[in-house]
C-alpha cells in the first residue's frame, strides 16, 4: 500500500495530509487518526515501514540522498518541536499532533485490542529483554519476542532474518538509531518478515530504564531534547548544539527559495 493510499480520507489541515520539511515528507495526523490507521493496517496484514522524523532526521536526510530515498517509502510521523516550527514556517500550520515514537508506540500497543506478535530488535545486549518486560506490563494481551541486539555479526543477522520469516511478527520494533534503523528496514525486510516495521530509536533504552525520560512538564513544552542533551552531552552535543541551528537555517532557506 502506498503512503498516499494509507492517508486517503484523513482530516487534513488546509487540504494537506503531508507536509514537506527539507527533503522529508511527514504525515500530519492526529494521534487518534494515526492509531486508527495503523490498527486497520495491522488488521489487514499489509506491509508498511514506519519512521519518526525530528530535526536530526531532516538534517541527516539533507546530507544523504540514499536516506532520503529510503524515507520516501516510509510513513513518517512528526517528532518534536523542531519539525513543528518547520511546519509553521514553511506551511503556516503546525502538525496536528507530536507523535514521537517513545510515546506513540506504547499508545499503539495499548490501543490495539486483538493480540499481536510484537518483535524487538536492537539496542545493546540485554536492553531489549528488559524493555520487553515493560511492554508486557503495559499491554499484556500481546506476545513479545526479542529477536536480537543491535550489534550482531553477519551470521547472527542472517539467522535472525530466517527466524523473522518463520515467525513473522505483526509489528517489529527496530531500535538501532537514525539513519541505520531505517536503512536496515528498507534493505533487509519485506512482507515475508513482518507486517509493520518501525524504527524506534532509543525507545528500548527508555522502556528498560537505561535512560530517564524528561519530566512531564518539559515533554509538554516539547523540550525533551534539552533534557537528553543535559544527560548525554558528549554523545548528543553535535546533534543539538550544531544540528538545531543547521536545521533552522535549512528551513529558512527553503522558505525563501522554495527549495529544500
Amino acid at each position: 500500500m502506498s503512503i498516499i493510499t494509507l492517508l486517503n480520507g484523513v482530516k487534513t489541515q488546509r487540504g494537506r495530509a503531508v507536509l514537506e520539511i527539507g527533503h522529508v515528507r511527514i504525515a500530519s495526523l492526529s494521534q487518534t487518526d494515526a492509531l486508527t490507521r495503523l490498527g486497520m493496517h495491522l488488521e489487514k496484514a499489509e506491509h508498511l515501514n514506519l519512521a519518526f522524523a525530528n530535526s536530526h532526521v531532516v538534517n541527516v536526510a539533507a546530507d544523504d540522498p540514499a536516506y532520503r530515498a529510503v524515507l520516501a517509502g516510509f510513513l513518517v510521523l512528526p517528532d518534536g518541536i523542531g519539525v513543528e516550527l518547520g511546519a509553521r514556517i514553511l506551511h503556516g500550520v503546525p502538525f496536528r499532533d507530536n507523535l514521537n515514537g517513545t510515546d506513540f508506540i506504547p499508545a499503539l500497543l495499548s490501543s490495539i485490542l486483538p493480540s499481536l506478535k510484537v518483535g524487538l530488535y536492537g539496542a545493546r545486549m540485554g536492553v531489549a529483554e528488559r524493555a520487553c518486560a515493560t511492554f508486557t506490563r503495559l499491554a499484556p494481551h500481546h506476545a513479545y519476542h526479542v529477536f536480537g541486539h543491535g550489534f550482531q555479526t553477519a551470521a547472527e543477522e542472517a539467522a535472525m532474518l530466517e527466524r523473522l520469516e518463520a515467525e513473522k511478527p505483526d509489528l517489529l520494533l527496530v531500535a538501532c538509531g537514525n539513519p541505520r534503523q531505517e536503512m536496515w528496514i528498507a534493505s533487509k525486510l519485506d512482507d515475508c518478515h513482518c507486517t509493520v516495521a518501525a524504527g524506534v530509536g532509543a525507545l528500548f533504552d527508555f522502556m528498560a530504564g537505561e535512560m530517564p525520560r524528561a519530566p512531564l512538564w518539559l515533554r509538554q513544552l516539547k523540550l525533551e531534547w534539552l533534557f537528553r542533551l543535559i544527560n548525554e552531552p558528549r554523545r548528543l552535543w553535535r546533534r543539538y548544539i550544531l544540528g538545531n541551528p543547521r536545521f533552522m537555517l535549512r528551513v529558512l532557506r527553503q522558505r525563501m527559495t522554495g527549495r529544500p
